[in-house]
């Protein structure tokens, strides 16, 4: 089977540098052009089924993404962005003013169980609760058939460690730029290997999706 794991668009807090979680922030005109960039990218791509958050970020870059292929989208609320509990809303700065020491553990030394703010999910719930969604959206696909998956920035950072055999102490160890584009063929979910990796040449020079404000 492929998959294709893609992230959601730039929206206003995104650019703003503040922490979104289950907030339901809409794209931003960039972002709207970033995934429709991705449309573009994918129009000659065969696609069999696609599933996305049900956030209207996710959901919108992937009706955009899909086109006129929009109908199969499907949405699980299991997609959804890891909560950030008291952190959502505020600037980045602002946390490293009110919160140095988690926010220090959250992005230099993270793991499993540690939570995404005050009140928030761990990496190791969003693990659990993504790879269940997209348990069942591969379910009952071919070898030869390809699942479109459009999420967050940490559900995806999951899927992809769990893929690779990563501990989730590595989960900075690679970007998921805005609408970025993740490629990965194989046999079964458990035997999947990664043909692109925070592809996101369809809007943007390399290197230049890199910048990273906040979650």
């Amino acid at each position: 089977m492929n998959l294709l794991i893609a992230r959601h668009g730039e929206t206003p807090w995104n650019k703003e540098g503040r922490y979104q979680g289950h907030t339901d922030i809409p794209l931003s005109a960039d972002g709207e052009a970033q995934a429709r960039a991705l449309g573009e990218r994918l129009r000659n791509t065969r696609i069999d089924r696609a599933v996305a958050s049900p956030l209207v970020r996710a959901r919108r870059t992937a009706e955009l993404a899909l086109g006129d292929r929009a109908a199969m989208l499907t949405l699980d609320a299991d997609l959804v962005e890891i909560s950030h509990g008291a952190w959502e809303g505020k600037l980045a700065s602002d946390i490293e003013a009110s919160d140095p020491a988690l926010l220090h553990s959250w992005r230099n030394t993270p793991s499993a169980d540690l939570a995404a703010g005050p009140g928030a999910e761990s990496l190791g719930q969003v693990t659990t609760r993504a790879w269940r969604a997209l348990q069942a959206a591969a379910a009952g696909l071919g070898p030869d058939d390809t699942l479109l998956l459009v999420a967050h920035d940490a559900v995806n950072r999951a899927l992809i460690c769990k893929i690779m055999g990563l501990p989730l102490e590595r989960v900075w160890s690679f970007q998921q730029s805005p609408a970025t584009l993740n490629a990965l063929s194989g046999p079964a979910l458990d035997a999947l290997q990664v043909v692109r990796l925070n592809d996101a040449s369809h809007h943007s020079d390399l290197f230049a999706a890199a910048a990273h404000r906040a979650l």
